[in-house]
């Protein structure tokens, strides 16, 4: 699957819409980034059931500040709506595929059961 462009307009919609998302934030001047995307790119190609999509912070600062995107590029993995992995820095091809797989692999029944009762546990008076 071809990498997604996120806009103000879309990303709600493609993290939400889809099971795996897998977002770069990045920027044109940045060459970090630059050198980032020929390894997000081959990846995005090696796994048409994950949504790879890129978000240029100098396009979108709205999306970038609301996720409080310090350094670029940042990549940030959304499964079922819910932020697994959020890291600054670019990856190697290697560390790309060792991600996807273990994204791939969570228990999504538990990682939301273990959400709910840190919810709960957040919502309980404290006792004192």
């Amino acid at each position: 699957m071809a990498t997604i462009e996120l806009t103000n307009e879309n990303f709600q919609s493609v993290v939400t819409g889809n099971d795996i998302v897998i977002v770069d934030f990045w920027a044109p001047w940045c060459g970090p980034c630059r050198g980032f995307a020929p390894v997000f790119e081959a990846a995005s190609a090696k796994h048409p059931d994950v949504v790879f999509a890129k978000l240029d912070t100098e396009d979108v600062p709205e999306v970038a500040q609301e996720f409080a995107i310090r350094a670029i590029p940042t990549l940030m993995v959304f499964r079922e709506n819910v932020i697994l992995f959020s890291q600054p820095g670019a990856m190697q091809g290697a560390q790309l595929e060792q991600l996807v797989n273990e994204v791939r692999n969570l228990d999504m029944k538990q990682v939301h059961s273990d959400i709910a009762a840190q919810e709960a546990e957040a919502a309980a008076p404290a006792e004192g």
